[in-house]
């Protein structure tokens, strides 16, 4: 493999992740907690966006309980987050990656 082609391939990788990093700091997942009544938005790069909080979740008695489902919406986000970005990176790899730049 010529260095042109290695040159032109990696160029192709670096624009390929530039647009998968856009997509991924534009693209929000949710997660929700106590069938719904907590709900947390997160962005594909994992920065909170918003907490959407039911009325009948709040309980001046509990307020463990709500810190409870908080936590859980926004690790549920999180962790659709994580899963988005996976999927997407997964792609990345179906342009050969570093070791199909270096013929691995």
């Amino acid at each position: 493999m010529g260095m042109g082609n290695l040159q032109r391939m990696a160029m192709q990788m670096q624009q390929e992740m530039e647009r998968v990093q856009a997509e991924l700091a534009e693209a929000q997942v949710e997660g929700s907690a106590g069938g719904g009544v907590v709900r947390a938005v997160v962005t594909g790069k994992q920065s909170l966006v918003s907490i959407s909080i039911d009325p009948s979740a709040v309980d001046a008695s509990d307020v463990e309980m709500l810190q409870d489902l908080v936590t859980a919406a926004v690790n549920e986000a999180l962790d659709a987050s994580r899963r988005l970005a996976e999927q997407k990176m997964g792609a990345m790899q179906s342009l050969g990656g570093l070791s199909g730049l270096l013929g691995r």
